[in-house]
């Protein structure tokens, strides 16, 4: 194993660690929600309510961070220096603090308005849906200004905060469930949820000054003109995640407990797929944007293949897994207090026919990045538009013959969709470096372990269905446990026996640090 590949998996490693603390604290979050809320009416009106500003952040900021000011700011950090560098990211803030509280204002302007094209909500519940993004909506301006912060902080290759600061508005907001949800109720949640997103700027600030970054306001570094123009096309192509997430909202919306459960199951969906995804996305897109500067094509190309390939070694044994044991994972969760046996059929049949896309989600999340890095937004927005058409178009087939199920698999396909639009053009960008028969090889591969793991679990949910009927919370975690280390151990034993290089990869390193004494 190279060096490179060491320190990036050490680094990946470690952030997964962490990103599994927040992950984790952000599923109690979410179990807590469902146990206080239910599906019933306030949950809709909470949750679409709270999806809103984030729906807003992926349109507009999340291109400006990721996709321009990233790429740019490597850039200047190579070619330049610290102090150009320094001084592009405090022009920079500037205009994303002036931008963000220029929508927070007029968002909480427009509440109602905004309730009634996002939901088909009755009157109850948009009204409440309104009152709650009232008060969620300045979550928008600190989510603005916490992920600039993380990706100046990526940049100069700090990459464990930004990872933790979904540990501290999680922590916030599980203490309010636990403690005062049955007093303050569903107000008190939206005041504490935007809390905890100014909670993630502010733990930031430490880190930052650490590396030695004093914010100087300004908006006439020359950085911001190069920004803008690569802003304009990246924008237009990641309007459409939140465009996608629109209509499956707006049709959720209609059904009787589909808001909360669609946000519930897309929830879980993220938290055990990001793990993975986002940590070595997040961890590989500055070295991309440095790969890309500095014209080592080689290496950019070997970054962009083995990062897809192993999130597909993870992601595909996932995805049966998960489709497997969504009911007894949902009820292990969430089954409790207000959430009731409906609502876990409801979430559980959103969640296994979402992770149909897992895979997708992965290489379409890899393959963006990549082209980001090389300043190249067109591709993604057209693959994206794509992903849309086939979204809106299986929601409208698919909604009245399978209810919320029907939505999850239509998120799923158009996943799929945009990753196989993706291929063929990230195939010649990578110089035919992509896609080989070596790489097919090892997919079959990779399929073939995760359908004998597949049968092994269900063999075993379904022996182990009977015997522990019992409800209880041990029984449950039997349910879904027993039946996940045995996949485990099964796919890791095939891929061992079937010689896949991600576990050599995984060895070299394990022995590597048994080595150092770790």
């Amino acid at each position: 194993m190279s060096k490179r590949q060491n320190h990036r998996l050490k680094t990946v490693s470690l952030v997964i660690l962490i990103t599994l603390i927040g992950k984790v604290l952000g599923l109690g979050r979410d179990m807590l929600l469902g146990q206080t809320f239910g599906t019933g009416w306030q949950a809709d009106a909470l949750t679409t309510a709270s999806l809103l500003p984030r729906i807003f952040f992926d349109a507009v900021f999340a291109s400006a961070v990721a996709a321009s000011f990233i790429p740019v700011f490597n850039e200047v950090l190579e070619r330049e220096g610290r102090p150009a560098a320094d001084r592009l990211a405090g022009s920079f803030f500037t205009m994303v603090g002036l931008a963000a509280a220029t929508l927070t204002a007029l968002g909480m302007v427009f509440a109602p308005q905004l309730i009634g094209l996002m939901a088909d909500f009755d009157a109850q519940t948009a009204e409440l849906a309104a009152r709650l993004l009232t008060i969620i909506f300045p979550s928008l301006f600190f989510t603005g200004i916490a992920f600039s912060m993380v990706g100046v902080l990526n940049s100069l290759g700090e990459f464990n905060v930004p990872a933790a600061m979904s540990i501290a508005s999680n922590g916030i907001l599980i203490v309010y469930f636990l403690f005062f949800a049955q007093r303050f109720g569903v107000y008190g949640a939206a005041v504490v949820l935007t809390v905890g997103w100014a909670s993630q700027a502010l733990i930031q600030i430490p880190s930052l000054r650490k590396r030695g970054y004093r914010y100087r306001p300004s908006l006439r570094h020359p950085g911001l003109r190069q920004i803008g123009r690569l802003m304009l096309p990246v924008m237009v192509s990641t309007w459409i995640a939140p465009i996608n997430m629109l209509v499956l909202v707006r049709f959720a919306s209609a059904l009787p407990g589909g808001a909360s459960s669609l946000y519930l199951a897309n929830g879980l969906y993220l938290i055990i797929a990001g793990i993975f995804v986002l940590s070595a996305t997040n961890v590989i897109f500055p070295e991309m944007s440095r790969l890309s500067a500095s014209g080592d094509r080689k290496a950019f190309c070997d970054t962009v293949r083995e990062t897809a390939r192993t999130l597909l070694f993870l992601l595909i044994p996932m995805t049966v897994g998960l489709i497997l044991l969504a009911t007894p994972l949902i009820q292990l969760l969430y089954e409790y207090r207000q959430f009731d046996a409906e609502s876990t059929r409801l979430t559980a049949s959103a969640l296994a026919f979402m992770c149909i896309g897992m895979a997708g989600y992965g290489v379409q999340s890899v393959l963006i990045r990549a082209f980001y890095a090389e300043k190249r937004g067109g591709v993604p927005l057209l693959a994206g538009a794509v992903g849309v058409t086939v979204n809106a178009l299986l929601c409208l087939l698919l909604v009245d013959r399978m209810g919320v199920a029907g939505l999850g698999l239509a998120s799923a396909i158009s996943l799929l969709v945009t990753a196989l639009v993706l291929i063929p053009p990230a195939h010649r960008m990578l110089g035919g470096e992509l896609v080989s028969g070596r790489l097919m090889f090892g997919l079959g591969k990779m399929v073939f372990a995760a359908l004998v793991m597949g049968a092994a679990v269900w063999g075993l949910r379904e022996l182990l269905a009977d015997a522990l009927a019992g409800g209880s919370v041990p029984m449950r975690l039997a349910l879904v446990l027993v039946p996940t280390v045995a996949g485990l151990v099964i796919y890791l034993g095939l891929a061992h026996v079937l010689r896949l290089d991600e576990m050599k990869v995984l060895r070299g390193y394990l022995r590597k640090r048994r080595g150092e004494g770790v």
